[in-house]
């Protein structure tokens, strides 16, 4: 199956197991991030849209956590940057129904949560098609060192994905089952 074949048959039934309210725990990433020995205390989250894993209550965890959380604004050419957010600060709605920071305060997360709408077990991802992150993770590691931690549900894992030349892989991928 080609990327968009995948993404199609994925997001159907992501959005069929919905209903499950499937979670994955912040504690669970946390002792990954200390088994690793990841010491930097920004994180970049995203907001959930489209059925995706819901990060809302990780990102309020890791803030009690006294991580600094940033959420990424789209800016021209499927580009990205990361801006300082606290979970009790309003949000703008962008052009695509994705609620973004209104702070203009840009941040570079040592830690990067992705979303994703597809995995395989060599940390390759299919996201939405637009490359967003995978231009930002080619960008940000340039200048430093960041985790790239993609959060899915288990049904999201298919058995290859097909990749190119822009195609970043995930340090790690998190699912709702025990590791």
């Amino acid at each position: 199956m080609n990327k968009s074949q995948i993404r199609k048959k994925i997001l159907k039934i992501r959005k069929n197991n919905s209903f499950k309210n499937l979670k994955i725990d912040s504690k669970k990433i946390l002792k990954i991030l200390k088994k690793k020995n990841i010491k930097g205390k920004i994180l970049g989250g995203y907001y959930s849209f489209n059925y995706e894993v819901d990060v809302l209550r990780i990102l309020e965890d890791f803030e009690r956590y006294n991580y600094n959380i940033t959420l990424p604004k789209i800016k021209k050419n499927f580009k990205m940057d990361f801006f300082d957010w606290s979970t009790n600060e309003p949000l703008f709605v962008n052009k695509y129904g994705i609620p973004e920071p209104i702070s203009n305060k840009i941040k570079f997360p040592d830690i990067l949560l992705v979303p994703l709408v597809a995995y395989d077990k060599n940390l390759n991802r299919v996201g939405y098609g637009g490359g967003f992150y995978d231009r930002y993770i080619k960008i940000i590691k340039k200048y430093k060192k960041v985790i790239t931690i993609g959060l899915a549900y288990s049904f999201q894992k298919v058995n290859k994905i097909p990749v190119n030349k822009n195609d970043i892989k995930l340090d790690i991928i998190i699912t709702e089952k025990k590791n």
